[in-house]
C-alpha cells in the first residue's frame, strides 16, 4: 500500500449509494434467501455504472500475482457509462434480454449471454416475465472496463429489483465472483471495484483479506488541470481482454519482477497526482506502458505503436494503450499548447493505417460509482 499522505488518502468501505427508500427484503429462491412477494417488488429499475481509466498497476490485480505479492492499481472513473434496465413483464411468460441482439427464452439457462445467464441462475431469478436490457455511451472492448461495469450495473439492478441494496464492497466482490468464478473469465478485480466505488482510487489486492480501497482526494483545481491535459482516442481496433489476459496470466511467473515494479510504481504515481505533477505522471505512464508491452506479444502491435509514437512526436508527454491491450483506447497526457498538433498527427496516422473507427473521446472524471438512475415508485398496472 502506498504511504498515506496526511489528509490525502482515506480508507473507504463504500456505503451503498442506493436510495434509502429501497426496502430491505428477503431474497427469493437463491442460495441465501427465502421467497418474496414478486408482485410487490416488480418495479422498473435503471442503473448506470461508470467506465474507468486505469493509469498504472494494471495486471497486478490478477490472482497469479497478488496471491504472492500485493497488487496495486490506481484508476479514475469517467463520465461515460454502461446502463442496465430491469423491467417486469408479467403478461409475457418469457425472459427477454436486449443488448447487441435480442434473446427471448423460457428459462435463464437457455440464454447465450453468459454473464446474464450466470447472474440470474445464481440469484435464483428463474421466474418468467422479466426484461433486461443494456446500452452504453461507448462500444465494448475499448479498454475502459465496460464488461465489468455491465456486471456491476446488472447486479445492482437485479438486487434493487428485489428490494435489496448492497454496499459498494459487496457489489464489487459479487461482480468479481460472477465474472471470475462463475463465468471463468481470465481477469482480475480492478474494474469491478472501480465501477462500484467510483472516483479516483488506489486499490490494493491482497492474498488474504479484503481489497484495500484508498481514495485519492484532489481539489477542483488539480482535477481540472489533469482533465485539461488528458486526451483519449478510440483506435478503431477492438479485441476481447480475455484473449490478451490469457497469455499474460500464463507468463506471470516469467515476468514476476516486472509485475512487482508495476505494483510498486502506484504509490509514486499517486504522489505525483496529489502534487499536480502532470508531466511526471505522463513520464510514469510511458514507463508503465513499456513494461506492460513486455508481458505478452498480444499487448501491442505495429499499428498501435505507430499511433503512440505519432502522439509523442507531436508533443504529447506520455501515455498508454488502456485495458489489457491489443486495441481499444489510447490515452495521452499533453500540454494544451500541443494538443492540436497531437490530434493532427494521430488523425494522419490513423488515415495512413486505414483505421475508419478512429475517433477522439472527450471525457471528464467523475466521483460517483454505480448509481440507481430510475426506479418506478408504483407497481405497473396491466
Amino acid at each position: 500500500m502506498p504511504k498515506r499522505l496526511a489528509g490525502s488518502y482515506r480508507r473507504a468501505e463504500g456505503p451503498s449509494t442506493a436510495p434509502a427508500r429501497f426496502r430491505q427484503g428477503p431474497r427469493t429462491g437463491d442460495r441465501r434467501g427465502a421467497p418474496v412477494d414478486w408482485d410487490k417488488l416488480s418495479l422498473m429499475i435503471l442503473v448506470r455504472a461508470p467506465l474507468r481509466i486505469s493509469f498504472v498497476g494494471g495486471g497486478t490485480d490478477l490472482p497469479e500475482f497478488y496471491r504472492k505479492h500485493p497488487g496495486r492499481v490506481i484508476s479514475v472513473t469517467i463520465d461515460k457509462y454502461v446502463y442496465v434496465l430491469v423491467n417486469p413483464t408479467p403478461l409475457v411468460d418469457k425472459f427477454t434480454i436486449k443488448y447487441q441482439r435480442t434473446e427471448i427464452v423460457d428459462h435463464p439457462k437457455d440464454l447465450e449471454h453468459t454473464r446474464l445467464r450466470a447472474a440470474l441462475l445464481d440469484l435464483g431469478m428463474v421466474q418468467s416475465g422479466l426484461e433486461v436490457g443494456s446500452f452504453a455511451d461507448l462500444p465494448a472492448k475499448t479498454g475502459l472496463g465496460s464488461s465489468s461495469s455491465f456486471s456491476v450495473a446488472l447486479l445492482r439492478g437485479l438486487h434493487a429489483y428485489r428490494g435489496r441494496s448492497l454496499s459498494n464492497r459487496d457489489l464489487a466482490e459479487e461482480a468479481s465472483r460472477l465474472e471470475i468464478e462463475l463465468v471463468q473469465e481470465p481477469i482480475g478485480k480492478q474494474d469491478q471495484y472501480a465501477a462500484a466505488f467510483g472516483g479516483f482510487n488506489v486499490f490494493q489486492f491482497n492474498a488474504h483479506g479484503p481489497v484495500d480501497v484508498s481514495p485519492v482526494l484532489l481539489d477542483y483545481r488539480k482535477r481540472s488541470a489533469l482533465e485539461e491535459h488528458l486526451l483519449l482516442f478510440f483506435t478503431g481496433i477492438t479485441r476481447p481482454a480475455a484473449s490478451v489476459l490469457t497469455e499474460q496470466r500464463s507468463r506471470v511467473e516469467e515476468h514476476f519482477e516486472t509485475y512487482v515494479a508495476m505494483a510498486e510504481s502506484v504509490g509514486e504515481f499517486a504522489r505525483r497526482v496529489l502534487e499536480g505533477d502532470i508531466r511526471g505522471m505522463a513520464h510514469m505512464l510511458h514507463e508503465g506502458w513499456l513494461r506492460k508491452r513486455s508481458l505478452a506479444s498480444s499487448v501491442s502491435s505495429s499499428v498501435l505503436d505507430g499511433l503512440y509514437e505519432a502522439g509523442l512526436s507531436a508533443g504529447a508527454w506520455g501515455g498508454k494503450i488502456l485495458g489489457a491491450g491489443g486495441g481499444g483506447c489510447l490515452l495521452l497526457l499533453a500540454p494544451p499548447s500541443a494538443q492540436a498538433a497531437v490530434r493532427r498527427a494521430l488523425e494522419g496516422r490513423a488515415a495512413q493505417e486505414r483505421l475508419a473507427g478512429f475517433k477522439e473521446i472527450g471525457v471528464r472524471t467523475v466521483q460517483s460509482g454505480t448509481d440507481l438512475v430510475y426506479r418506478d415508485q408504483q407497481p405497473p398496472v396491466y
